[in-house]
């Protein structure tokens, strides 16, 4: 499959984080075409540091107003922290520890993480390794099907977004109009959670009604040897809409840990001060593991079966 991105429009501060985005969804084997104003030279350095041994750069056009190159996506040399996590769900429990973002940012390369936060790659993975944390009820995800996948991020985690999310606002009202004088930073959160439960609420709503019906679809279709018709062209299109809104919700519940000094109530908190921060750490919790079902597992399956279709 080959990607055509043309990012002659964007503003420069975009263009790099944008380009990676891109490739990084890549399949081994695929192609991301660019196009550009000029010789992104920079940008092959950065690849060649951050992307090492994952890929192929060859020129297409160069200039004097068009640079086109093909970028082919071969065997990284590293997994993603994504992919740690997919094989081994002990490993979200030491990222965690460490502050590391294994669902919405999971594709990411383990050794770039590492170096950001200054831990050693083979120390790390033997930490999680010798790990004695009970594994999440989702150790075998990676083997269910698509449908039956689908059905338990239904069931379990949008169920759940659909039964606390009102009873955190009523909380946090609560707890604001009693507290808010002395800790202003509860208006803040409430206002990050305000945001984030509208968002959620679409998001599910358009998974529900969009995507997750097109992967079933592709699912039986693919029993049946007949290609699936995708109304949005390819099922890559909406996952990365999927995508950024986790990355967006992301920054929701990482801002509400900031001000909540990682929900840790203050010496004066009463019963539901301290009953809030815990159910929105509660919250978070099941945040990440819906996002990683779906970031690091269901996504990039859809997309590998989508491209049994094409070859």
């Amino acid at each position: 499959m080959n990607t055509l991105l043309d990012v002659r429009t964007l503003e420069p501060r975009f263009k790099h984080p944008f380009i990676f985005k891109n490739f990084d969804q890549l399949l081994y084997g695929e192609i991301l075409t660019l196009v550009n104003d000029h010789d992104p030279i920079p940008l092959y350095y950065q690849f060649e540091s951050e992307r090492t041994g994952s890929f192929n750069w060859e020129y297409e056009a160069k200039g004097p107003d068009i640079w086109k190159i093909k970028i082919t996506k071969t065997q990284h040399t590293s997994e993603t922290v994504g992919d740690i996590v997919r094989k081994n769900p002990k490993a979200a429990a030491v990222f965690k520890k460490y502050k590391i973002d294994f669902c919405c940012n999971g594709n990411r390369l383990f050794e770039e993480v590492c170096a950001e936060a200054g831990l050693v790659p083979a120390e790390l993975k033997e930490e999680i390794s010798q790990s004695t944390e009970e594994a999440p009820a989702q150790v075998h995800a990676d083997n269910w099907s698509l449908n039956f996948l689908i059905e338990y991020i239904i069931q379990n985690h949008h169920s759940y977004v659909l039964g606390a999310i009102p009873k955190l606002e009523e909380s946090l009202l609560k707890v604001v109009k009693a507290h808010g004088v002395n800790h202003p930073e509860l208006a803040a959160i409430a206002g990050h959670f305000t945001s984030l439960a509208r968002e959620l609420m679409q998001h599910m709503q358009k998974e529900e009604q969009i995507l997750f019906p097109v992967i079933k679809e592709m699912v039986v279709n693919q029993k049946k040897g007949v290609k699936t018709t995708i109304p949005f062209g390819s099922v890559r299109n909406p996952i990365r809409v999927m995508e950024d809104e986790h990355a967006g919700a992301g920054e929701d519940i990482e801002s509400i840990r900031r001000l909540s000094n990682n929900f840790t109530p203050p010496t004066d908190a009463c019963f539901s001060y301290r009953l809030l921060y815990k159910q929105l750490e509660e919250f978070e919790e099941d945040l990440h593991q819906h996002v990683h079902l779906e970031n690091n597992i269901l996504f990039p399956k859809a997309i590998a079966l989508e491209s049994t279709f094409n070859r």
